[in-house]
């Protein structure tokens, strides 16, 4: 692992400090837990947002795409 320095105001830092986990794992362990689990949100936010943006509308893929949606059928059951 590398050390880093991060900066925090007094209040923050004393809230943080004042909770169990911190006191019995230590912060670096609470700071790396938050810092990948805001990764993990991030990271589903940035596939969402690919998601929406990809099947929002059909009318940006061009004229040669007009009018796919009508092509396909059914199975008839």
């Amino acid at each position: 692992m590398k050390p880093v320095q991060v900066m925090f105001d007094d209040e923050l830092l004393g809230a943080l400090d004042a909770t169990d986990e911190v006191q019995a794992e230590g912060r670096s362990a609470v700071i790396r837990r938050a810092a990948a689990e805001y990764l993990r949100r991030r990271r589903k936010v940035e596939i969402r947002e690919r998601y929406e943006k990809a099947y929002a509308d059909s009318s940006e893929l061009g004229a040669e795409f007009a009018g796919w949606e009508d092509e396909g059928v059914w199975p008839e059951e």
